[in-house]
């Protein structure tokens, strides 16, 4: 909900539990006064009190600072947007260079627009609305929305798209502030939306050009918010590198400026757009805490800063490094859409809110809230080395193993037998598929499997029939050596007939058989921009226009062919974003596949994103990116907390191991909702004391709390230390629950030569003795079983089976080995 307070000149938005409120200053600029958590009692009168403590009362200038007319200083006030150029000194949110070289901007108010439901933006994916029809199916409808119209801004009713959702009737109401230059003649819209279900407000900016002359936006972000340092603050981000995404950083806001950001032309592995900054010494559970997202698959940047005056101002948008838009006459930009929420509640405060934003308002179309099929991919187990008859023998294997969807990955088309030709050229190798693509799909759908394959739209080889036809439409200065990444150029996405070819190309794909899953990657970063088809002035534009043309490309395929579920990956994490989530409903989360690196990225995942959209496979060992070794059970573990699926060559596998599979694919199956859309808590993330070291605890809770899946991973045995003790988060405390572990089984082979302990003759380890013993026997792993309340399992945990320890073993002790993990189940009675 959205309100005006004319008498104060005050705007307050709110959601289900938190409060946003800012004021017009007579001197015309807007001015921040609160976002937290929303009063019991929402009344006018808290307003006006709000406004009365909160607004600046600065009445005289201070030492050097700047002081505009009525004693205004910009230094110190909490500003909705800032420029350049009238004494604020710190990060800008709008910048410009007007037709007469000046960069100075001066803002100030001239109207407002308040109305249910939100706008679409121009180029860009945005927040959608979802109704619930009548007979409780996701249909697209129309809807006039009602208009509060403030002075000079003209009124009407308009229809904007919105989507079915069920359950999620929250209220959406959109605020737009129209702001003018004093000295120039430019518009600037700030828009902003509130989310009531899920607690989030998304803002974004429009800047027009209503001069005669070409104006140079130099920069436009999506969210600022300016707040009072009135304790510590820290920034949480999340960045890494290729097959290391998402680690975790934390730095203090001190005086000066802590920035994140991408210049890689993607949302980048290095440093993803979600981001935190929270009371100092928060945790879980407890902690003021702000979570920001940026709906955007482009350079973006990310700022906190503390200035001389205790103001922490904090920016989200496009990276302005190296950008530059050229406004023409009539003409308007308009920044991506940025997600901010509040908690009081710790890290999974925000969690919660932007979990439940993503599922609701991200994700669309078919796949919105239907269970993700399990899948096996071919990359691991063939890489490009593939034929029709590997890759059916292979299809053959999961189909015994439960699995329902099977995925031809890179290698099926042109010359492709290595990564140095053939992108681009988008017909299949008849040596390897003889009968193409459709006969390959239609034995494998006969077998009783979906189909899949793997993409690269976006790029080209050299050494490819697409770039000796055209050259032009490659990303290289012309005349120059071109910087390769992976033997391949970017096509120019900013040129149409680009745009036009690779979605024709893409549909001949999509048609040509029965096509169920596309995987749709992108393996390099941009270097070399420029774009034979923008004149040399506008060349700082090119990263901006990819993006719009991604888009384009994007959404026209994915209108075109609602059926298919499409995947996201770029080298892995390299676009994991929300821009991306708004076409393709899950994102291939990293190339690492082993199971302890996955941990931790898939934690650094779950802090923004939900783990419905988080893609992760279960691969052989050792591991092809680490060489680590661990156990299959683990490798599943952490897989199974996302959308599951399997890389690796189940021909080559023991019996045992597929029979482990087949169970394990059985069990994800029964849990699949919980597992894909539960609410997902973090217990205990890695070094949490010397005797618990690298150990991880995380859940998730089914939406009705009938049933929910807890892990406990352990990286490393301690001696003589049996204790291990499991807590929950978010079960029924009013309900019982059963806790059951899943039942285990371990090769003899486990203990080595203390077999010898118990066999009447000496058995030498990994002899043939052993090794029949081992086909016969089988040590049994711990039993659990408990029953209790949610409130105990929440408030007190539950101590699980001892580990062995060297001097005894049952089948109620526990056997732990390195990278150990175990899955526990809860059903309410």
């Amino acid at each position: 909900m959205i309100r005006y307070i004319e008498e104060h000149q005050v705007f307050i938005l709110e959601t289900k539990s938190t409060q946003y409120a800012m004021c017009v200053r007579p001197d015309g600029h807007l001015e921040h006064l609160y976002y937290g958590g929303r009063s019991l009692d929402c009344g006018d009168q808290n307003i006006v009190g709000l406004w009365d403590v909160a607004h600046d009362r600065s009445l005289f200038e201070t030492g050097n600072a700047i002081v505009l007319d009525g004693g205004l200083t910009l230094e110190s006030l909490l500003q909705e947007l800032s420029s350049t150029g009238k004494g604020d000194v710190s990060e800008p949110f709008v910048c410009m260079t007007h037709a007469n070289g000046s960069t100075t901007c001066d803002f100030v108010y001239e109207s407002y627009e308040i109305k249910n439901g939100r706008d679409e933006l121009e180029g860009l994916p945005c927040a959608v609305e979802y109704h619930r029809g009548t007979d409780g199916r996701f249909n697209t409808v129309n809807e006039q929305q009602g208009t509060e119209v403030g002075s000079g801004v003209a009124g009407g009713l308009q229809s904007i798209q919105a989507y079915e959702r069920q359950n999620t009737a929250g209220e959406v109401t959109q605020l737009t502030i129209t702001l003018r230059d004093k000295f120039y003649r430019q518009k600037l819209e700030l828009i902003y939306v509130t989310w009531d279900d899920c607690d989030v407000i998304t803002r974004s900016a429009r800047l027009t050009n209503e001069s005669d002359d070409v104006e140079r936006v130099d920069r436009l972000m999506s969210m600022q918010f300016d707040m009072r340092m009135y304790q510590e603050y820290d920034m949480i981000h999340f960045g890494g590198a290729w097959a290391r995404e998402m680690h975790r950083s934390v730095h203090p806001v001190r005086q000066g400026r802590v920035s994140v950001s991408s210049s890689t032309g993607t949302s980048g592995s290095r440093a993803n757009p979600f981001f935190m900054v929270v009371e100092h010494g928060s945790s879980e559970e407890h902690g003021e805490c702000y979570g920001f997202n940026l709906i955007y698959s482009g350079d973006h940047m990310e700022s906190c800063e503390q200035n001389s005056y205790g103001r922490m101002r904090i920016l989200s948008g496009i990276n302005p490094e190296g950008f530059s838009f050229a406004l023409e006459p009539g003409r308007s930009f308009q920044s991506p859409e940025a997600a901010m929420t509040y908690s009081d509640s710790g890290f999974g405060g925000v969690s919660s809110h932007m979990h439940a934003f993503v599922r609701r308002h991200i994700v669309r179309g078919r796949w919105v809230d239907r269970e993700r099929p399990v899948l096996l991919n071919s990359w691991e187990a063939a890489y490009f080395d593939i034929n029709e008859k590997k890759l059916l023998k292979l299809a053959k294997e999961a189909k015994k193993c439960g699995i329902e969807l099977f995925v031809m990955d890179d290698g099926w088309f042109g010359h492709r037998d290595n990564d140095t030709s053939s992108l681009g050229d988008w017909q299949e190798n008849r040596s390897k598929l003889p009968g193409g693509v459709k006969q390959l799909a239609d034995k494998i759908n006969a077998l009783g499997l979906d189909f899949g394959i793997w993409v690269e739209p976006e790029m080209v080889n050299e050494d490819s029939d697409l770039y000796r036809a055209h050259p032009e439409w490659a990303v290289r200065v012309p005349g120059q050596s071109h910087a390769e990444g992976r033997h391949q150029m970017l096509l120019d996405l900013t040129n149409k007939d680009v745009r036009d070819h690779i979605v024709e190309a893409m549909t001949n794909v999509f048609s040509s058989a029965n096509i169920s899953y596309v995987k749709w990657d992108m393996n390099r970063i941009m270097s070399d921009r420029y774009s034979q088809t923008l004149p040399p002035d506008r060349q700082s534009e090119f990263g901006h226009r990819y993006v719009l043309g991604l888009y384009d490309i994007m959404g026209r395929l994915t209108e075109r062919f609602p059926e298919i579920l499409f995947e996201g990956c770029a080298a892995g994490g390299n676009r994991f974003d929300l821009g991306i989530l708004c076409y393709m409903p899950q994102i291939w989360a990293s190339d690492d596949t082993d199971a302890r690196e996955r941990l931790e990225i898939q934690t650094g995942y779950s802090y923004g994103y939900p783990m419905s959209v988080v893609s992760s496979h279960v691969s052989g060992c050792p591991n092809h990116q680490t060489l680590r070794v661990t156990p299959l059970e683990t490798r599943f573990g952490v897989a199974a907390f996302g959308v599951l699926g399997y890389e690796c060559n189940l021909c080559d596998m023991k019996k045992k191991d597929l029979e482990a599979i087949e169970e394990q694919v059985e069990f994800y199956k029964r849990h699949r909702r919980t597992f894909q859309f539960g609410e997902y808590h973090r217990i205990e993330n890695g070094t949490v004391s010397d005797l618990r070291r690298n150990e991880y605890q995380f859940m998730t809770v089914s939406q009705d709390g009938s049933e929910a899946v807890s892990c406990y991973y352990e990286g490393q045995v301690i001696p003589n230390y049996t204790y291990k003790h499991m807590r929950t988060k978010g079960l029924d405390e009013n309900a019982v629950y059963v806790m059951e572990g899943r039942s285990l089984q371990y090769s003899v082979k486990l203990m080595g030569d203390l077999i010898n302990t118990v066999t009447p003759v000496h058995v030498k380890p990994d002899s043939l003795t052993q090794s029949a013993i081992d086909k016969v026997v089988k040590l049994q792993g711990e039993k659990e079983y408990v029953k209790a309340s949610g409130a105990v399992f929440n408030r007190v945990g539950v101590n699980l089976a001892p580990n062995f320890a060297g001097t005894g073993y049952n089948d109620q002790t526990a056997l732990w080995t390195e990278h150990g993990l175990r899955l526990y189940t809860f059903t309410r009675q």
